[in-house]
């Protein structure tokens, strides 16, 4: 039947807070709706039965088994508001039937109505209730302006005029909340994408709860006892972190950036499976190139973590990092020093942006954004002929949003060309405009798609690769090795002439295989099933001698070495569990620390070792900063006591991110706006113009432009896991890679 299901939007009017955890279908004219967490379908009791689902609310239809622990509670407060609101009113309407008779209640009902937009306003203390419905159970509408505690609300002053005069003229309900959000972050300049935070809706959710009369926290509160709280319920989140890292392994990643004012910091982080929690930052701005000092940080923190759990720190590829990478194994000798992933593939898309043709075809490509992304008239145009979707579609770094928008640029190539030979294209005032032209030029010319085509079929497997490494869906140890053989499997089946692809594959080996051997990798590849299986005869000696290695180096008990060794053969012929039926299916549908988990019990301290590695990360990439602390808490005159308020600070907003990014898996986000400050970092050069581009006198007004559609740049990514080129490992030649004679013929290809 699912396979009959029509898919339907969400639309913008369902506010409730259950429709971000569900998907609505519809099957011979009724509507179902679907959880995203357990997959079950309901056939009627609409959104408030999805709720209760989610809530593991018992009476109406089974609990769902997955939903996160927030998500259930969040459900169960927006129940008990909805049990709370209605009660409320019921009172409300009793009250009025007691006290009125059925003539008078329509009129004292338009009254009431009439009054609802002024009850923020400051009223003079008459003595006398504006209306007898006006009342609630906590008090009077006077009451709930002075609020619960007594003291009066800071609506309310005196001498000064009210702030609430502010909502004059806006009727009671959505609209005059939303208007009372916006501006609020209007006043404080907060970023506006704080609206997607995960942590936003359960907190106008908690406000709801409480009622009228809930007064606002002070200042003092903000920066005193919530924030201690806060501190106390992240370090417990952090706590049951560090339980698990004794059984799956841990990897310690130092993360580099440089703020606005220059200064350089170490965001020093802890990853496992269950999650990455941020230990402190370092001001590295005068240790960074001091190979010494550096090896004097990391050092300190695998001793606080505890040498035992971890099994590699990840860092920047550099050569101070390097030599402190080195150093440190020397000292640890049961872990590993790994380069970013992240990194090392950000660093071949830049290359191969540099190469002449791609650096000209990305150009012209950005020449014809820029003229839509900066007229009004243009862009509404594009997002008519695109259903909503938008050819900007920001990624994590600059190169990886070039090669992203050239292949939403492809995908989109009928839709421009619709638009381009329309009458309303035609009637357009831009159509006759020189950067008009140079568009027009652009999308007819065969020569442009095809070289898009060749660039997309080059970068796409490394941006697949560049996702895996950043999901938080699963560790990617046990997929890297195998992603990039497939980088450099679809560059051969791209090229095809050995001349050709040659050269690519020289930057990958540039920035991957000559920097540092990578048995870690090695061996996630050996110890997922999914791969180890598929391949045809003998295993490659590299993959091999990693495995051996992490043996060697992980497991310092000689004896426990020579189990595992033994314990290899049976992994190999798949002897015992390992044969089961079961265990053949699960090898491409469970994650492969799982598979172990569960079929490895013939082989303990085999599985052992497999569950630590394939648990582990290969980046110490972050995400996106926000500075809000840092330029304070690097103030030379500074006290101390609030120095340490503010570290605190920094702790408990690093920590809270990263959970976020856990929570946000399944939410659904609004549309982000390719122009908006928000995205300026990686899509300037897309959406900015020229300085000698010719002014333009045409209409500019953003309040006339369509806005992105909601999801429209949140397209599901192609499954990163499975590749899908060509079955097997047996291309020698990709393991080998670039010969050093070969390599000095490419110099001046």
């Amino acid at each position: 039947m699912e396979s009959e299901l029509e898919p339907v939007p969400v639309g913008a009017l369902k506010r409730d807070v259950a429709w971000k955890h569900c998907q609505m279908f519809k099957f011979e004219n009724r509507t179902r709706l679907k959880c995203i967490y357990c997959g079950k379908m309901f056939s009627g009791g609409g959104i408030h039965r999805i709720k209760e689902h989610l809530a593991g609310q018992k009476g109406n239809g089974p609990t769902c088994p997955r939903v996160h622990p927030d998500v259930r509670r969040i459900m169960r407060q927006s129940l008990e508001g909805s049990i709370v609101k209605s009660r409320r009113k019921q009172k409300r309407t009793e009250d009025g039937q007691r006290l009125l008779g059925p003539g008078e209640l329509e009129t004292v009902a338009t009254h009431d109505e009439a009054i609802t937009g002024l009850q923020l306003l400051s009223t003079p203390d008459t003595g006398e209730p504006l209306s007898l419905l006006a009342k609630e159970e906590e008090g009077t509408t006077s009451d709930r302006m002075i609020g619960r505690t007594g003291n009066p609300s800071p609506l309310m002053t005196s001498n000064t005029h009210p702030i609430s005069n502010l909502t004059l003229g806006l009727p009671r309900g959505k609209d005059h909340v939303h208007m009372a959000i916006g501006r609020f972050l209007y006043d404080v300049g907060a970023p506006l994408d704080a609206v997607n935070s995960v942590y936003f809706q359960p907190m106008i959710d908690a406000i709801v709860s409480e009622g009228p009369g809930l007064r606002a926290p002070s200042y003092h509160d903000i920066r005193g006892w919530i924030l201690k709280k806060s501190v106390e319920e992240v370090k417990s989140l952090v706590d049951q972190y560090k339980g698990t890292w004794a059984k799956t392994g841990c990897s310690i990643l130092a993360d580099e950036w440089t703020t606005e004012t220059g200064r350089v910091l170490i965001h020093l982080m802890v990853y496992c499976p269950e999650g990455t929690v941020f230990l402190k930052f370092v001001d590295a701005s005068d240790i960074v190139r001091s190979p010494d000092a550096l090896y004097e940080l990391l050092k300190e923190v695998v001793e606080e973590v505890g040498v035992q759990n971890v099994l590699q720190v990840i860092t920047d590829s550099t050569e101070y990092y390097a030599i402190a990478g080195k150093r440190l194994t020397e000292t640890f000798p049961t872990m590993y020093w790994t380069p970013c992933a992240a990194h090392c593939i950000n660093l071949m898309l830049e290359d191969i942006g540099k190469f002449e043709w791609i650096n000209a075809v990305l150009g012209h490509a950005k020449s014809m954004t820029r003229f839509i992304y900066n007229h009004v008239e243009v862009l509404n145009m594009m997002r008519k002929y695109t259903y909503g979707k938008d050819l900007i579609q920001p990624a994590v770094t600059r190169s990886a949003t070039d090669f992203t928008i050239l292949k939403n640029m492809v995908s989109l190539k009928s839709n421009l060309q619709d638009m381009v030979t329309s009458q309303e294209w035609m009637d357009c005032p831009y159509s006759k405009k020189p950067e008009g032209l140079v568009m027009i030029d652009v999308i007819y010319s065969q020569s442009f798609w095809s070289s898009c085509s060749s660039i997309v079929n080059l970068t796409e497997p490394l941006l697949r690769v560049l996702r895996m490494v950043g999901s938080e869906k699963r560790p990617a140890m046990g997929y890297i090795y195998e992603g990039m053989y497939r980088v450099k499997e679809a560059i051969k089946k791209e090229l095809v002439e050995k001349k050709d692809y040659l050269v690519y594959w020289n930057v990958i080996d540039q920035r991957w295989n000559r920097q540092l051997p990578r048995p870690l990798q090695a061996a996630g590849f050996y110890l997922n099933p999914k791969f180890f299986y598929s391949i045809e005869g003998d295993v490659h000696n590299e993959i091999m001698s990693g495995m051996l290695d992490c043996i060697e180096r992980l497991v310092p008990e000689i004896k426990t070495q020579d189990k595992i060794t033994k314990e290899l053969s049976s992994y190999k012929n798949a002897v015992g569990d390992f044969g089961r039926k079961m265990a053949i299916r699960a090898r491409n549908t469970m994650l492969p620390a799982e598979w172990w988990s569960t079929y490895g019990g013939g082989c303990p301290n085999l599985a052992r070792l497999a569950i630590r590695i394939l648990n582990q990360t290969c980046s110490a990439a972050g995400f996106k900063q926000n500075q809000i602390s840092f330029k304070q808490i690097h103030n030379i005159t500074r006290n101390r006591l609030e120095h340490q308020r503010l570290s605190n600070l920094v702790f408990v907003q690093y920590n809270l991110r990263l959970r976020q990014r856990i929570l946000r898996k399944n939410q659904e986000l609004d549309a982000m706006d390719p122009i908006s400050f928000d995205n300026i970092d990686t899509v300037e050069d897309w959406i900015t113009e020229k300085e000698e581009m010719t002014v333009d006198n045409g209409r500019s007004d953003w309040m006339a432009l369509d806005q992105p559609l909601a999801n429209a740049m949140l397209a599901p990514s192609p499954n990163d896991e499975a590749y899908g080129l060509d079955a097997g490992f047996e291309d020698d030649e990709i393991f080998d890679g670039v010969k050093d004679g070969e390599e000095n013929g490419l110099v001046n290809q």
